[in-house]
């Protein structure tokens, strides 16, 4: 009993002391409200230990706000964005180049009758025409894509809050992925339509080189070496002289119009397959972005019933 005793009395004791230690500091405090009444309106609060404030890399700050826009950008749409521009300006711009240095090497050397090779100058000038439209369309065409590849990828994901999509939204993304679809298919036969003049200069240049071979160079064989333009079908079978040999036909290939033409034709036939290769990350891209959105779609749609 002794014991218990001597513990009840230490216990008293010491809720006797928190009362005094209580009483003092409410004392204090209400002798600095009596001394300062405007401070009878502060609020007091225990000033946070070491422990609990927290670090600067715990609260979202500057750098946590530009990781989380990084993962927002789509890098596919990007990357075909760029491929796209630059594999459509050198297209339109080396091809429409090269066009008006053909028709300048036709009316010179194989071509001297300007009604032979009217409906090619029409024909040339009319694709010069067709090459300003596909610059303006896919410089809007890129443009719009990638901003469809910023919406879709916020929504996949959810960066934004919670993840919201509309049928509208599933129906332009749904259009975009068809018209991307289309326009690769065409590419590709742009691409193969531009390689058939780089064929032409390239059997045009093969030819010179063989006039400039030490074994037929100064020989009365050189004269029989002729490049005919009349058989690829650019223009008539009557067209004088249509033929070029020997001689004549190396001075042509030594022309500026000859050099600068064969390699713009070939700088225009390999922006044509950039294009192409955009086209498909395009593709593909749209493709899992839309079938993403309709999967979830369809996933919140079963979560509300």
């Amino acid at each position: 009993m002794k014991p218990a005793m001597e513990t009840a009395a230490e216990e008293n004791t010491e809720q006797s002391q928190e009362r005094k230690v209580n009483s003092k500091a409410e004392m204090e405090i209400g002798r600095y409200h009596w001394m300062y009444p405007g401070s009878k309106n502060h609020q007091y609060r225990p000033v946070p230990t070491l422990g609990d404030r927290a670090g600067p890399l715990s609260s979202p700050g500057c750098f946590e706000c530009c990781i989380k826009c990084l993962g927002g950008v789509p890098y596919a749409s990007l990357v075909a964005t760029i491929l796209c521009f630059s594999g459509v300006a050198l297209f339109c711009g080396c091809g429409h180049v090269a066009l008006a240095g053909t028709v300048a090497i036709l009316e010179q050397h194989f071509s001297t009758n300007t009604s032979d090779h009217a409906l090619l100058s029409e024909v040339i000038q009319l694709m010069q025409y067709v090459i300003y439209g596909i610059a303006s369309f896919f410089f809007l065409y890129g443009i719009i894509l990638l901003a469809e590849g910023f919406y879709t990828t916020s929504a996949v994901k959810e960066l934004h809050g919670e993840f919201k999509t509309t049928a509208c939204g599933r129906c332009i993304s749904g259009m975009f992925v068809f018209l991307t679809y289309v326009l690769g298919v065409a590419w590709l036969g742009v691409f193969g339509f531009s390689a058939v003049p780089v064929f032409m200069f390239y059997n045009i240049w093969s030819t010179c080189e063989v006039i400039k071979s030490p074994q037929t160079n100064g020989t009365s064989g050189v004269e029989q070496i002729c490049v005919d333009v009349r058989q690829y079908g650019i223009i008539p079978w009557n067209a004088f002289p249509g033929k070029i040999c020997g001689s004549a036909l190396e001075n042509i290939c030594n022309t500026n119009e000859f050099y600068m033409s064969y390699h713009l034709f070939i700088v225009a036939c390999a922006g044509a397959g950039a294009t192409v290769i955009a086209l498909l990350i395009y593709m593909m891209a749209t493709t899992y972005n839309y079938a993403v959105l309709k999967f979830k779609s369809r996933e919140d749609c079963c979560t509300k019933f």
